[in-house]
């Protein structure tokens, strides 16, 4: 992933709207959800939601198929973990020290959810 890529993907990120629908298809995985149930569960109209699903598509994040009448909405994994890799590609290589693990997900945050500052 290129600089500019990273940085259109972390714009259309950068919107409470789109990241919470981005947070959701993650959650929803490759089998993504229709439109409809998109707009239901993050409560926007469809005009709205149109528009932000375009931004996110259009940024490289999320894939659209056609099934019968309905658009599913789906996150490209590919494209998230490139993304993840490029902002930490370099992590910690300043320092000399392996940080592999401050670098990983922390895998008992649950979604929504703050974890408390130490």
């Amino acid at each position: 992933m290129n600089t500019k890529h990273a940085v259109a993907a972390l714009g259309a990120l950068a919107h409470e709207y789109r990241l919470g629908i981005y947070r959701l298809l993650v959650e929803q995985g490759p089998a993504g959800l229709a439109a409809g149930a998109i707009g239901e569960k993050v409560g926007l109209a469809p005009s709205s939601l149109t528009f932000h699903l375009q931004n996110l598509h259009r940024a490289g994040l999320i894939v659209q198929r056609r099934e019968s009448r309905s658009l599913i909405y789906s996150v490209d994994f590919d494209a998230m973990n490139e993304l993840v890799g490029y902002l930490t590609e370099n992590c910690c290589s300043a320092s000399g020290d392996s940080c592999a693990t401050a670098c990983k997900p922390a895998a008992t945050s649950k979604p929504g959810k703050r974890r408390k500052a130490a």
